[in-house]
């Protein structure tokens, strides 16, 4: 097996437990990966498309977005992204507490590579955070910069 880059995922979230945990998470997992953290959605793409603090950041391979989030939410942050030529390719990930079947149906809509629901227990969490680690990053192909 060839030796590959470090994953660069990141990650919207305001909630700083959240972040924690999914860092922990990652920090199991069997990839190397570079976390980035934005705590609202005006940062996410800020982030995204290299502008402001983020000019020398690397194109993230994924990412995490929590839908609500301050300034601008995780649907509008999403609607952009995949309405971008330049950023669309990014795979999507929505990874919310939301339960909603309407959030669910509309960030597929907007074009959400997946969805899942954010467990409220610490092992459900680490166990999902995992599972779409592995997925991701080593069953999926992902699409060149």
């Amino acid at each position: 097996m060839s030796k590959r880059e470090p994953v660069e995922i990141l990650l919207a979230e305001d909630n700083p437990g959240d972040v924690k945990l999914t860092r922990k998470a990652l920090e199991k997992g069997r990839l190397a990966n570079n976390l980035h953290v934005v705590n609202d959605g005006v940062e996410t793409l800020q982030f995204l498309r290299g502008e402001g603090p983020y000019r020398e950041t690397p194109r993230p391979d994924l990412v995490l977005l929590d839908l609500n989030m301050p300034r601008k939410d995780g649907r509008e942050v999403l609607e952009e992204v995949k309405e971008s030529e330049d950023l669309k390719r990014i795979p999507v990930v929505v990874l919310t507490s939301s339960e909603a079947e309407e959030d669910v149906i509309k960030s597929y809509e907007r074009h959400a590579n997946a969805y899942l629901t954010k467990p409220v227990d610490f092992d459900g969490f680490i166990e999902v955070v995992g599972t779409l680690e592995e997925f991701w990053l080593q069953v999926v192909k992902l699409p060149p910069e």
